[in-house]
């Protein structure tokens, strides 16, 4: 078994009401980004505040620190795709959080969040056309997609989940909903979302997975 050789990891633990501490096997690996900035804290924080037990296993801070909130094999509700295997699709996953601000919007040549943010321009990719309703977003630091390289690798091994890049991936996929192992981001899931976008030195890691 490979030990997941990453010195930026804190454990970061939600209460058990947060989630769920039941063991199922894990199947999938489901990529998200917040759209609240580069703090995982506070994304992590946020969730204390829901009933419904919505949160993700890990959160990749803005610097590449990986917060831990629950052990892998536990699970919460991160997918919230309305249909009738919703639960066990969520039990059969592990979610990740890339702390990002998501989807922009250009005013007078400068880029906002959803909260009205200001992101810098070199931050800012321009995918030319509209994607999931959006032509902006907010890139993923190299020092993010560095740490998840990490964890996705150390997380196919020890649950044996496929690592094949799967080209697809970038829209709603039926065989995402329908369970099948891989890696996978909530686009895959849901065509009302926006995370992750496919942003190419994603793409490259991805396709790099060993």
């Amino acid at each position: 078994m490979k030990i997941m050789k990453i010195k930026n990891l804190i454990q970061f633990p939600l209460t058990k009401a947060q989630y769920y501490p039941e063991v199922f096997p894990k199947k999938q690996i489901v990529l998200h980004h917040t759209v609240s900035g580069p703090n995982a804290k506070n994304v992590i924080s946020g969730w204390g505040y829901t009933p419904v037990r919505v949160a993700t296993a890990f959160v990749i801070d803005g610097d590449g620190i990986i917060y831990q909130c629950f052990s892998s094999a536990h699970w919460a509700h991160h997918l919230g795709t309305h249909n009738r295997n919703n639960t066990q699709l969520n039990q059969q996953s592990i979610g990740i959080e890339i702390c990002n601000w998501g989807a922009l919007i250009e005013k007078g040549g400068k880029y906002y969040s959803t909260f009205n943010r200001e992101v810098p321009k070199e931050e800012v990719i321009d995918y030319g056309m509209q994607w999931r309703g959006h032509r902006f977003f907010h890139k993923y630091k190299e020092v993010q997609l560095e740490s998840l390289k990490i964890l996705l690798e150390y997380l196919c091994e020890k649950y044996a989940i496929p690592n094949t890049y799967q080209p697809d991936m970038w829209k709603l996929n039926t065989q995402a909903l329908d369970g099948t192992p891989g890696i996978w981001t909530h686009v895959s899931f849901r065509a009302d979302k926006s995370d992750c976008h496919p942003q190419l030195s994603l793409i490259r890691m991805l396709k790099d997975l060993m």
